[in-house]
């Protein structure tokens, strides 16, 4: 199976980033491109749980605060981490991250999604366990996914 485009998900957690070494032996082993990709909160849909919303103002302000430290903590990764990777690409998007991933993997035409088996949400939960994203992203995959515990 040839595999030209790598998406690696993260959500910048240190769980996450152990992915790290996977995607750049997969990278090297197939002189593949990688796709680092991070998915911002989409914070408008936990607001209606609460009653009303923070003004627009303040969600576009932490919107843009988030959407900035994601992208310097992905350039970081990428000069420091990713070196050896022949051809990077960023993206940054916000909204569900199962379905943006899935959505992504499809706009890149990945051949391999590379993730880890939970990010900083299931901090807590045991080794064999999947977090919500990376199971959902499985079960639905039309590429291999590589999962990395």
């Amino acid at each position: 199976m040839p595999v030209n485009i790598i998406l690696w998900p993260t959500d910048l957690s240190a769980t996450s980033l152990k992915a790290g070494r996977h995607v750049i032996s997969l990278a090297q082993k197939y002189n593949a491109e990688v796709v680092l990709m991070y998915v911002a909160v989409d914070l408008c849909n936990y607001f209606p749980a609460y009653g009303n919303y923070p003004s627009a103002d303040h969600l576009n302000n932490f919107r843009d605060w988030e959407i900035e430290k994601a992208r310097k903590q992905l350039e970081r990764i990428c000069e420091e981490e990713l070196k050896a990777c022949p051809f990077l690409k960023l993206r940054l998007v916000m909204g569900d991250p199962a379905r943006e991933i899935l959505k992504m993997a499809d706009q890149v035409k990945a051949d391999l999604i590379v993730m880890n088996s939970r990010g900083q949400g299931q901090l807590g939960a045991s080794d064999q366990e999947l977090g919500q994203v990376a199971e959902k992203v499985l079960r639905k995959s039309p590429v291999p996914v590589h999962i990395v515990k």
